[in-house]
């Protein structure tokens, strides 16, 4: 099936990047796209300034425009992630529609994003949000999905876990930024992937140098044996790559590292 990852440019104008990120995904299914995705906080600039300001809550303005879109389309629509409000707290939040246009999951961004690498850069997520404090998994006509949100792809367990609740496909809706970016972005889409013997996919808002918090780019979707097999740019665009599960199912026969786990060794495992 066709994967389309949406590297949207994000402005200060949230009706914008909505009326922005529906064109694009129209045009990603009129190319035979069954799965799309968008970034990390498309709706909104990204920045704890900025989270009250442009939260909603879910279902609301936003998460009502993916729903249509989805239907209208009749695709697999994974909503990047926006600021959510509910009960007086913040979370970052990545909703799922089927080509329905119903809700199959919701994920509120488990790890927060608290760093502080002297010279570089400090972000403190965990100032303005709070974390999600479950796993978030959906069916497709294709494949199961695990989601995460970008600090979360650094945490394996959760990688792992998604791997043995029989997910092929991890998506991340993530902005890494131009020191984290560079070093670590494709290494653990790469380790997770292989570890995991699964497809992973990320998505990251397109870089705007203006902006308080520079983002990455480069969305990217690697294949179970460790590949890049699309990447993208800085810029705004949207890439496409097939997926093939008999591929992964290939792999997983050839090195069949997940049958031969020592689980009387050892074992990672979900809580809640």
């Amino acid at each position: 099936f066709r994967l389309a990852l949406i590297q949207l440019h994000v402005s200060a104008v949230k009706s914008d990047n909505l009326q922005r990120a529906c064109e694009l995904v129209r045009e990603a299914s009129a190319k035979g796209a069954k799965l799309v995705a968008l970034p990390e906080c498309f709706n909104s600039p990204y920045g704890t300034q900025y989270f009250k300001e442009y939260a909603e809550k879910i279902p609301g303005d936003s998460t009502q425009k993916l729903s249509e879109v989805a239907k209208e389309c009749s695709i697999y629509l994974v909503g990047g992630s926006i600021p959510e409000e509910d009960g007086g707290k913040l979370y970052n939040t990545c909703t799922v529609f089927g080509p329905d246009g119903a809700m199959l999951a919701k994920h509120r961004k488990v790890h927060l994003f608290d760093i502080d690498i002297p010279g570089k850069i400090q972000f403190k997520e965990s100032e303005t949000l709070s974390p999600g404090n479950s796993f978030s998994m959906f069916d497709t006509s294709f494949c199961k999905v695990g989601l995460g949100i970008c600090y979360d792809i650094r945490f394996a367990e959760m990688a792992q876990i998604y791997g043995q609740k029989g997910c092929q496909l991890l998506i991340y809706p993530g902005a890494f930024n131009l020191t984290t970016g560079p070093a670590h972005w494709e290494l653990l889409q790469r380790g997770r992937a292989v570890d995991n013997q699964v497809y992973v996919a990320t998505i990251s808002p397109a870089r705007d140098e203006k902006a308080s918090y520079v983002a990455w780019g480069h969305s990217t979707v690697v294949n179970p044996w460790g590949e890049v097999i699309a990447k993208a740019g800085a810029e705004e665009t949207v890439v496409y790559t097939d997926i093939d599960l008999k591929k992964l199912t290939e792999i997983r026969q050839q090195i069949p590292i997940l049958s031969q786990k020592r689980c009387d060794l050892y074992g990672v495992e979900m809580k809640h």
